[in-house]
């Protein structure tokens, strides 16, 4: 590897990269950079995040920029305002001591008054993000007809965020003879296309293989039960004293909510997503860094702005859509040279998305156990002597020594040793002395029974693979409508023509209220309570009618319904297994519950007033010291 003296930069950037105490080039800057310096080219460069790919195409275009022009020369596209300003502030340290340089950020969420500002007073390079640009160009606020060096950056993440229209119209208002430098994690068809379009014979280094997960991370993945995942999380981090951690959601809302419920468990947490406002962004970007934060809970577009060193686990609370998404995730750690690990919690019907991340990133994952509640005491009690053991004695104290000797005078060492101790550790053995094990084998019993428990409720409803569905499909319909977490929602079981699901108990008057007149594609969605028992069905306690009689075509539903269970019972038995013939009667057994199910209990139950709930984070856990 060379060094940066060979890589043919100037002794303005030389002086630079001595200041901020670099030694030597990362991979893709040693590949990178000779060949941005020494050619007009365009180039696509695939490198895992945290690699140094901002220095890679950033000392190339400060080199190449004419700093005593006011023009604008150099366009550097984002996915996010995080990223958007950490380029930016990259870029200014990088060209300290080039004097005269001006690089502006443009990106939503702040004044686009102040920016267009920055942008006339002369900006030689301009670092923004795809929609505020496109917004000021049609401004005519900015003049980019004349830069010679356009990037584009986590060009991967761009295109998934939905920015391809954007970037496309942005380019149309460059030059034709520029060089387009792409720097991506991962290289998806979509970045391919983006390539051909925009670029012309473009040279292509990759560090490592395409797609694959850096050495520096370690992978494992925990199988819970989903209901137990937030205490599976909070495990982890009990597991892990000195733990500093982004710990990933799917949604906004999840995300939001698991933070909070974090914070009023006594930890250092804070959320990071975008429904916050850039100054709530900047503030917990900040507070993270300064580690005044240990858990940061954020979305994945949301998290492609942090560029933290120091970050020691991923922790990914719910798996992405895309498995090439999880690649991005796990590169928040490992970073600059450290260790890190990237760990997984997953339910029995997410094992398979493991197999495939597996694949992508060419990397084995290890199952591991969650730990149970006198491991855990253990590591915090260790964790702490280590603390103390290591603590620099504040001779500030010597003034009440006589004081606390005193009263600590008929104490032996070892009594003493005992008490100072058990301060932390009985708090934590009071609360995981009675716990559960929450690991859940990947063949065998959970544990738990599959179809109903006392504390959920498990429904019928009139949709199913006909209707266009499928588990995760409906899982994401029933999420919607109801506006509940993906954990709220669990069981899916999808037939042809009808399905079953379950919720936790407390969610059972909301569900049943939702759908007392809910259409769906023009038709009545019917949703009921089975009253599975392992067998027979209930007698009819109230008479009258059920809701779907009342409506047009109710005698056709129960007929198509009887249809229903001959075509399920004959599935099954085509089948040919003991579990499938279980499964068969257990489902023929929610069925016949619920024609005999009253519309007295049900009108009952659909009147009931709605309650405020939230069941899938649940803690009696004292609040835990700050850290």
């Amino acid at each position: 590897m060379n060094t940066f003296q060979d890589l043919g930069l100037n002794e303005d950037l030389l002086q630079a990269i001595s200041d901020m105490g670099f030694i030597k080039p990362s991979e893709v800057q040693d590949k990178a950079i000779p060949i941005l310096l020494q050619e007009d080219t365009d180039l696509v460069a695939l490198a895992q995040t945290g690699t140094g790919k901002t220095a890679a195409f950033g000392f190339p275009m400060l080199q190449k920029i004419n700093i005593d022009s006011r023009t604008t020369q150099g366009l550097i596209l984002s996915p996010t305002r995080e990223l958007c300003l950490q380029i930016t502030n990259e870029m200014k340290h990088y060209g300290k001591h080039c004097k005269g340089l001006n690089v502006v950020a443009i990106y939503g969420g702040a004044s686009i008054t102040d920016q267009a500002r920055e942008v006339k007073r002369g900006a030689q390079i301009i670092v923004a993000t795809p929609g505020r640009m496109k917004d000021m160009i049609s401004r005519r606020l900015v003049d980019i007809s004349k830069i010679e060096y356009s990037v584009l950056d986590e060009a991967d993440e761009m295109l998934n965020m939905g920015f391809y229209e954007d970037i496309t119209d942005i380019l149309s208002h460059t030059p034709l003879e520029k060089n387009t430098w792409l720097f991506s994690a991962t290289m998806p068809k979509e970045v391919s296309t983006i390539a051909k379009k925009f670029m012309a014979d473009p040279i292509e280094i990759t560090v490592g293989n395409k797609n694959e997960s850096t050495n520096q991370v370690s992978h494992e993945y925990y199988l819970v039960n989903t209901r137990d995942r937030y205490q599976a999380l909070k495990r982890l981090s009990d597991a892990n004293p000195d733990i500093f951690s982004v710990i990933f959601c799917r949604t906004k809302r999840d995300t939001q909510k698991v933070a909070e419920h974090l914070i009023e468990d006594g930890y250092s947490a804070g959320a990071l997503h975008g429904d916050l406002s850039q100054n709530q962004r900047d503030l917990v970007m900040k507070s993270f860094r300064n580690k005044q934060i240990q858990m940061l809970v954020a979305t994945d577009v949301a998290a492609r702005g942090i560029d933290v060193d120091d970050i020691t686990h991923v922790i990914n609370y719910q798996l992405p859509d895309e498995p090439e998404i999880y690649t991005h995730r796990s590169g928040r750690t490992g970073r600059a040279g450290k260790t890190g690990i990237s760990m997984v919690i997953v339910s029995k019907s997410e094992v398979r998305k493991i197999k495939s991340i597996e694949r992508i990133i060419k990397k084995k994952f290890e199952k591991k156990e969650i730990p149970d509640g006198i491991e855990i005491c253990e590591v915090q009690l260790m964790s702490l002597a280590n603390k103390i053991h290591n603590t620099t004695v504040n001779h500030e104290i010597d003034k009440y020594l006589t004081s606390i000797n005193d009263l600590f005078e008929d104490t032996t060492k070892e009594e003493l040793i005992k008490k100072f101790f058990s301060v932390e550790f009985t708090r934590f053995f009071n609360y995981y002395q009675k716990t559960k094990n929450l690991n859940v084998s990947e063949s065998g019993d959970s544990g738990q029974d599959y179809y109903k428990s006392a504390n959920d409720t498990r429904y019928f409803i009139n949709v199913g693979r006909k209707d266009g569905f499928d588990w995760t499909s409906l899982k994401d319909f029933l999420k919607d409508n109801l506006k509940l977490g993906r954990d709220d929602i669990f069981k899916v079981d999808c037939k042809e023509s009808f399905s079953f699901f379950n919720t936790e108990k407390a969610l059972e008057e909301n569900v049943l209220a939702f759908f007392t007149d809910f259409k769906h594609d023009g038709r009545f969605v019917n949703v009921e309570v089975s009253q599975n028992k392992g067998g027979g069905r209930n007698k009819n306690r109230g008479g009258g009618k059920r809701r779907s009689d009342r409506r047009s075509g109710g005698g056709k539903r129960s007929e198509n319904r009887r249809s229903e269970r001959r075509v399920s019972a004959d599935t099954d038995r085509f089948n040919g297994n003991k579990r499938s013939e279980r499964r068969s009667s257990i489902d023929k057994n929610d069925e016949h519950s619920n024609k005999g199910r009253s519309t007295k209990k049900a009108s009952k139950q659909r009147r009931s007033k709605n309650k405020d709930t939230s069941t899938d984070i649940v803690s009696s856990r004292p609040r835990r010291s700050r850290r």
